[in-house]
């Protein structure tokens, strides 16, 4: 373990090196090299995770603003390094993971996902249906489709093959395979479907923002990529059933344990119900701050306030959750990484190099390209910030460089709204993921056929809604 960890730091820091060593291309100065150099170290490092994720991300801020690689003074380079700290949506992200921890602590998560077993339980396809309503009916309120899928769905959905005997040695194929890969196949779709239903989605659109001018708010991304979104949602259970169908096909016993598990936990509690109201009072004031004068941060951190201040999470429980603080400093020090690419100069240079090869495509075919592009490129990777980080800012600066203007903000939903889909690909793609697979219902070949089947479908759908936003 610790010869692999040596070696998994080893590798980064070689490639940087060897970038850093190699002859500045034309057009590009030594300065940018460099930075880019330091760049791909951390994107690297993030894959391979020798050290925390934040620790990688804070270490190459750090380095580059003490050697100057960005910014032209001392305090040029301090303020670059702190940009990201400041930015809005990296506290909006801070703001709802303490919305998931609400969920969880409250209970309400459970309790939703419990009564969707019990009352659409009765047959396998069914379960299909409530495990995938769960996830879809928490997942505007968390931004963290493992914590969403992993932490609040995995512990319930898990424990109903079992009660047929399905197991991973023992019959997988007859309810255990169907419900893992339901479960991981809806929440792709829901954290595609909704904004703040995962992270990088929120570290997406400040990307675009600081890349392209445009602004993209929740009820923006909802009404565009929904039209999409929802249908394949709402198939999603059912395309599961006819191309990786469970042997059972009902599932008496599964309502009868989800009402006993109700009854354990007793009547909705009063930090249930708070927990209902304020979600939903996050929920509208996101879909129409616009109209009201509420920005999308404010109202995160006022909801998060009266968490607090109502006792459905403690100020303990801010100060002390890992996760959100991991995460704040994580996409804080990305942002300030991926700002630096366009600043050095680098992404104008790159972007020239892409566009000259597409130069000769009409624009909607252009637009294509580029997100079957950035959608197969996501195999390459085991994040999909790291994608974020290293791949949009590129693929926007190609699109400045080749479409109209008016294209630009269509492609930009089509790319960031493309982040959740890509998870279905490999069984390490999205954070929740490693989890269901690990469970052993589904074996690795099969988990990459299926992905492959399923990320065909996703992409089609995503094309689709090309040609008609384009």
């Amino acid at each position: 373990m610790f010869q692999n960890n040596k070696i998994n730091i080893l590798i980064p820091l070689l490639v940087g090196i060897i970038v850093a060593l190699l002859p500045t291309p034309e057009g590009l100065s030594v300065n940018a090299q460099y930075f880019f150099a330091l760049f791909l170290t951390v994107i690297i490092a993030l894959i391979l995770e020798p050290i925390p994720a934040a620790l990688i991300g804070l270490t190459g801020v750090a380095f580059a603003a003490t050697f100057g690689l960005v910014g032209d003074t001392a305090k040029a380079s301090r303020d670059w390094a702190l940009s990201g700290f400041s930015n809005g949506v990296i506290w909006l992200i801070f703001a709802a993971f303490m919305f998931a921890l609400g969920y969880k602590k409250s209970g309400l998560g459970k309790r939703i996902a419990l009564l969707l077993v019990k009352y659409l339980g009765k047959t396998s396809l069914g379960l299909g249906y409530a495990v995938a309503f769960a996830d879809g009916v928490l997942s505007p309120f968390m931004p963290s489709n493992t914590a969403r899928s992993a932490g609040t769905i995995f512990p319930i959905a898990i424990n109903i093959p079992q009660m047929f005997n399905s197991t991973p040695e023992n019959e997988p194929r007859k309810l255990g395979g169907y419900i893992s890969w339901v479960a991981i196949a809806a929440t792709c779709v829901t954290s595609s479907m909704f904004l703040t239903a995962l992270a990088p989605n929120l570290l997406a659109v400040s990307l675009v923002e600081k890349s392209t001018g445009i602004v993209i708010n929740w009820a923006q991304w909802f009404s565009t990529l929904g039209i999409v979104m929802v249908p394949l949602f709402l198939l999603v259970p059912f395309l599961a059933y006819i191309i990786y169908p469970p042997e059972q096909k009902k599932s008496p016993e599964a309502p009868a344990w989800a009402a006993k598990e109700l009854k354990e936990m007793g009547p909705v509690s009063k930090n249930e119900l708070l927990m209902l109201g304020l979600g939903m009072l996050a929920l509208v004031m996101w879909i129409f701050g616009k109209e009201i004068g509420v920005n999308g941060t404010i109202a995160a951190i006022f909801v998060l306030s009266l968490l607090v201040l109502t006792n459905v999470i403690s100020w303990e429980d801010v100060i002390t959750n890992k996760a959100a603080i991991n995460v704040f400093i994580w996409f804080a020090t990305l942002v300030a990484m991926a700002s630096g690419l366009k600043q050095v100069g680098y992404l104008k240079w790159a972007a020239g190099l892409i566009a000259g090869s597409l130069s000769g495509f009409e624009p909607t075919m252009i637009v294509i390209v580029l997100v079957v592009l950035f959608f197969l490129f996501h195999y390459l990777f085991a994040s999909v910030t790291a994608h974020t980080v290293a791949l949009l800012p590129l693929f926007l600066g190609v699109a400045v460089n080749l479409l109209p203007a008016e294209m630009i903000q269509p492609l930009s939903l089509l790319l960031v709204g493309s982040l959740g889909l890509m998870g279905i690909i490999t069984p390490y793609a999205t954070g929740p993921s490693p989890i269901w697979y690990g469970a052993g219902y589904i074996s690795q070949a099969t988990w990459w056929k299926l992905g492959a089947i399923f990320g065909a479908i996703y992409l089609g759908a995503l094309v689709l809604l090309g040609f008609i936003i384009l």
